[in-house]
């Protein structure tokens, strides 16, 4: 699971925000319900790789239209991590569920 601090071999700093910790929270509420263990194991082994190669390389996804400073990163069909970046730190506004109004979604 992600933690406030994801180290895996970044340079950047990766600092969650209390919005994106509570979408996360959610997101884990469900799928406990729905899913399999390995199932989530899975789910969560791809989020932590994506915030390494994000630590590595924080240009690597593009801006979102309306926010010049987020980037976006679809992790899977259903969920979409945004990020902004300052100096060395990179802060995880967001862990959307994509199947929400996107009108929702709160950066």
């Amino acid at each position: 699971m992600p933690t406030q601090r994801s180290s895996m071999k970044s340079t950047c700093k990766i600092i969650w925000t209390d919005h994106a910790l509570s979408e996360l929270n959610d997101i884990i509420n469900h799928l406990e319900s729905n899913w399999t263990r390995k199932e989530i194991s899975r789910l969560f082994k791809k989020i932590e790789k994506s915030l390494a190669q994000i630590g590595r390389n924080p240009a690597m996804y593009p801006k979102t239209d309306k926010r010049e400073s987020v980037r976006r990163a679809v992790l899977t069909r259903q969920l979409t991590l945004y990020y902004k970046t300052d100096k060395n730190i990179i802060y995880i506004l967001s862990l959307f569920d994509n199947r929400r109004n996107p009108k929702a979604r709160k950066l």
